[in-house]
């Protein structure tokens, strides 16, 4: 690194040189050398002018002395040159040099060089010392500084290579921020603050800052006429750096005020050019730093054409990402109904690439009886014709539900809306519809995946559903019938149902993903929105490349209060003891809870619905018990076979209902038929007509389910208060 200085007149003492060449003297007194000769055996040292000026020791203090020469050197500083004087005479040395600091009668600390010549006579005996004394203050700075140099260069170069690759890696503006502000040797390097700009409709606006406490809310926005140096930079196309606080006071005083507070003592702007043209500003701000060498602004200009060119990258992929996005949003509902006596939250995230519009999407619906369907489906492929195929697909599924068909028939009748579409692509769906008054609830499901249910204590299970083919094969191949799944939520149950894109991560098995939704919905928080908010946001890391939209049912109510009671057994064919226990417990039950009186009445009902499944089906029975608090305002007439007479035992008053279930696997459904006089056969389905309230059939599964209801009166503890 070369030194320069300003000009200055000559010390006081030191001869100004008239003739040419100038002599010895000059050179040495201009240069700040003084000689010294020291008499060993006499002990005595003389010093030139010069030698006392770079000593600072007054000629009227200097009585020769070798200790008097270096009285401003520490005691252990001069003890050092001490000890290099007698090893270099004890030694034989021809000659000795040292380095010691000392101190200045202004109390400045500097460095001094002593260097010198033995002299010995033809016995070798050592009798005088003669050298030179230099101020190496200026020397020893010079050399740390090219030190300093050296071993930065590297490193600024490592900063260029490992920002670039970074830059490689970015996909959005974020990304290309993140990239430059996250990178530690910048600190390092003394990079106090990193503005990037970027040019929008002639103005600059500051997009990222490498610290929070660099925010300057007033350069968020400048226009490129303004009188700062990102707005120069990008008229120019020209760097500009600063090297001192006076001269960005001097040049920017409209910005100095604001940068001041951040304590730079230099600056770099870089314009950032892609293809000709600026498309943003980049600013470093330095502490301890007062210069730029050539090799520090070529790294810093290459870097900022790297940086030109992933922003250019970034801006064009976010812009095709907002497009993709709103696109895609369009298609989704634009509100979700309120449901009495549900919650409902819906989330949907878009792909990664800004060019992936996906087919995913969600719905709510009403449907008749005061039941809510929701629904979440996936279409294949992920471009404008998947959006195009989501989105006839979600109207026509929401039109089927709305009239009312049961889920079944919804599925069956979308699969075909599908097939019939000029398009090649299919797709997965979930479709529940649900009570919220009595919390039972129908799924099916067409090769989607199966649903979550945050229980009201916090714990998390899968309900298993049976499934079909997904739309549009099931219809291509002849097979339409969709199995559907019954299950309860109660009170403070929610349902999450999902798309794929949510668990599946690329090299992961997709077990893993649900396991780790799974523990996202158990930790979560109680609120619905901020359930799903947090869902989104465990499950969003690191982002997929597919997009996502999740779904949230809540059944509402007195999560104290219990669900409705139920009681289960199990009843083999040829078991005649699994046939009696049946009717102890539908006994037992009717009796624990208040209905005696028609406990005959559903003991009779249960033997005939078991027996029934069991000539008429292969393998077992389920019978299910159930105790409902009151009772159904509207039964769903898809799935009531034959209303049963009004009883003439009930009264007006409010009831409970007591719920008689066997469930088999057999897909055929009873018929009521009248038998003649000689048949043996064909009354089971008569008798349970007479003696139950109502009764039906539903869908269960991969089966079926037979029920009968009893009522009775509403007991004053089921009564809720007020």
């Amino acid at each position: 690194m070369a030194e320069s200085r300003e000009w200055a007149p000559p010390a006081s003492g030191i001869p100004v040189p008239a003739g040419w060449p100038a002599s010895a003297a000059t050179h040495m007194a201009l240069n700040g050398v003084g000689g010294f000769d020291w008499d060993l055996d006499r002990d005595r040292v003389h010093l030139d002018a010069q030698a006392l000026r770079v000593l600072d020791v007054l000629p009227e203090e200097f009585d020769g002395g070798p200790r008097a020469m270096l009285s401003r050197l520490a005691p252990d500083e001069a003890a050092a040159v001490d000890r290099t004087v007698k090893q270099a005479l004890a030694e034989g040395h021809a000659s000795w040099g040292v380095y010691s600091r000392l101190t200045r009668r202004d109390g400045c600390r500097g460095w001094i060089r002593l260097r010198g010549r033995v002299v010995r006579d033809d016995a070798g005996r050592a009798g005088r010392v003669i050298g030179v004394v230099i101020d190496a203050t200026d020397e020893l700075a010079q050399a740390a500084a090219c030190l300093r140099e050296e071993e930065d260069r590297p490193t600024e170069s490592n900063l260029v290579v490992e920002v670039t690759a970074s830059l490689a890696r970015a996909v959005t503006v974020r990304d290309v921020t993140a990239a430059l502000t996250g990178n530690r040797r910048m600190d390092r390097l003394g990079i106090a603050s990193l503005f990037l700009g970027q040019v929008e409709g002639g103005r600059v606006h500051v997009v990222s800052d490498a610290k929070e406490t660099s925010w300057v809310p007033e350069l968020q926005y400048t226009r490129i006429d303004d009188d700062y140096p990102m707005s120069e930079v990008v008229r120019t196309l020209t760097p500009r750096f600063i090297t001192s606080p006076e001269e960005f006071a001097r040049r920017y005083p409209g910005l100095w005020p604001h940068i001041e507070p951040l304590g730079p003592s230099a600056a770099a702007y870089l314009p950032l050019i892609a293809q000709g043209k600026p498309i943003g500003a980049l600013g470093l701000l330095y502490r301890h730093k007062s210069t730029f060498s050539p090799q520090e602004r070529d790294l810093l200009i290459a870097l900022g054409g790297s940086i030109a060119q992933s922003l250019q990258r970034a801006m064009l992929f976010d812009q095709e990402h907002d497009i993709a996005q709103g696109l895609q949003t369009a298609m989704l509902p634009r509100t979700i109904p309120d449901v009495p006596g549900a919650g409902i939250a819906v989330r949907y995230r878009s792909a990664r690439l800004a060019r992936d519009i996906g087919g995913d999407w969600y719905d709510v619906v009403a449907v008749p009886g005061g039941k809510v369907a929701v629904v979440i489906g996936d279409v294949q492929g992920h471009d404008t014709h998947a959006a195009a195929v989501m989105g006839q697909l979600r109207i026509a599924l929401r039109a089927y539900a709305a009239e009312g068909h049961p889920p079944a028939s919804v599925m069956a009748r979308a699969s075909a809306f599908l097939h019939e579409l000029d398009t090649d692509r299919f797709a997965t769906c979930l479709y529940a519809q649900a009570d919220p008054a009595t919390g039972a609830t129908l799924v099916v499901r067409a090769g989607h995946i199966d649903p979550l249910v945050r229980q009201a204590d916090g714990s998390v299970r899968v309900l298993p559903t049976s499934g079909g083919l997904p739309l549009g094969l099931s219809a291509q191949f002849g097979l339409p019938e969709y199995p559907v799944t019954a299950a309860e939520l109660a009170p403070g149950e929610t349902l999450l149902m999902f798309s794929d894109g949510l668990v599946e991560r690329p090299g992961a098995d997709l077990d893993d993903g649900v396991r780790l939704l799974a523990g996202a919905l158990r930790d979560g928080p109680s609120g619905l929105q901020n359930l799903a908010d947090h869902l989104t946001t465990v499950m969003g890391e690191p982002a997929t490349e597919d997009d996502m939209a999740l779904l949230l049912l809540r059944r509402e109510g007195d999560v104290a209060q219990p669900p409705a009671r139920r009681r289960h057994q199990h009843v083999a064919p040829g078991d005649p003891r699994a046939l009696a226990e049946a009717r102890a417990m539908v006994r037992d039950a009717m009796a624990e809870w208040d209905m005696s009186d028609r406990a005959d009445e559903a003991e009779l009902a249960a033997d005939e619905l078991i027996t029934n499944a069991l000539v008429h089906t292969d393998g077992g029975a389920v019978l299910t018990l159930r105790l409902l608090p009151d009772p159904d305002p509207d039964p769903d007439p898809a799935s009531v076979t034959a209303p049963a007479a009004a009883p003439a035992h009930d009264d007006a008053g409010p009831t409970r209902r007591v719920r008689v279930e066997v469930h088999d696997l057999a897909a055929n459904w009873p018929r009521r038929r009248r038998p003649g006089d000689d048949e043996l056969s064909g009354r089971g389905l008569l008798l349970v007509d007479r003696l139950a309230d109502a009764w039906g059939v539903e869908p269960h599964g991969s089966g079926k389910s037979v029920w009968c209801e009893f009522h009775g009166p509403l007991r004053p503890s089921d009564t809720p208060a007020g």
